[in-house]
């Protein structure tokens, strides 16, 4: 048996086939793609549109610049940066997953959102880009249902232009105990009933909280991203390290 069959990973805290963990993720993301953004506030308390705003701020994009916004899912992000790009600039909403992808097109066709903006199914593993194709990469709560973090980064560092951002925002590790107790019980026992009823789908947000659980901490990412090849690499926290926004540059 070869060992490319035989190798496992984490799918939340399950062991899997590391062949099968991205049709697992895939069938998740397919469940809750209607009811993403619903819940995203809901779960939230709108609380997720702070921390994307702060990654915006921080991003540097500007105008005529080239952004690949990777899982990008309904947009959020890319709905901003295609306003800071102006028409000379260029975004592209890129997602694995099928559904996403197709509820964020529509969304932002709904919006008036065109003409510099691309859609793209791709794999943050093996972006189908050129080197050195953009000015910034952002991957905001994608990278923990990524399979291959480390080929993921050094994916997204290729197609980075020398000295272009890349920014990860992504739920990480708290430091403060009472909010990591708070946090846990929230995660573990309200989540997948409010998925449940919300949703109607208490598996794939039970799976989501674990996935949360199962990802990097800030130093450990930190220390992946410049494996990767990036420098100047930093992270700051928000809402008490519930959430860390990552940043490192290409040489």
């Amino acid at each position: 048996m070869s060992e490319s069959s035989t190798a496992t990973t984490h799918f939340g805290y399950e062991t899997v086939a590391t062949a099968d963990k991205e049709k697992r993720v895939a069938e998740v993301f397919h469940s809750v793609a209607q009811k993403y953004d619903i819940m995203n506030d809901f779960l939230s308390g709108g609380v997720h549109r702070l921390w994307k705003r702060f990654t915006i701020e921080v991003s540097g994009v500007r105008a005529g610049n080239s952004v690949l916004d990777i899982a990008g899912g309904t947009g959020d992000l890319t709905i901003k940066f295609s306003r800071l790009v102006g028409e000379k600039g260029r975004v592209v909403l890129a997602d694995i997953n099928e559904s996403m992808l197709k509820v964020g097109r529509d969304r932002l066709m709904d919006r008036g959102v065109a003409g510099n903006v691309e859609y793209v199914q791709a794999n943050a593993e093996c972006l189908p880009f050129p080197d050195n194709s953009f000015d910034v990469v952002t991957i905001a709560f994608g990278l923990r249902n990524v399979t291959d973090k480390d080929a993921a980064l050094r994916s997204m560092q290729r197609v980075l232009k020398p000295g272009g951002r890349l920014l990860v925002l992504e739920f990480s590790k708290t430091t403060h105990p009472l909010l990591s107790k708070i946090y846990d019980t929230y995660s573990f026992n309200l989540l997948p009933v409010i998925g449940k009823v919300v949703a109607d789908d208490a598996d794939s947000y039970r799976y989501l909280a674990e996935s949360i659980r199962m990802h990097p901490d800030q130093e450990t990412l930190e220390g992946m991203m410049r494996s990767a090849g990036f420098e100047r690499t930093s992270y700051h926290n928000m809402t008490g390290g519930i959430v860390a926004l990552h940043r490192g540059i290409k040489p």
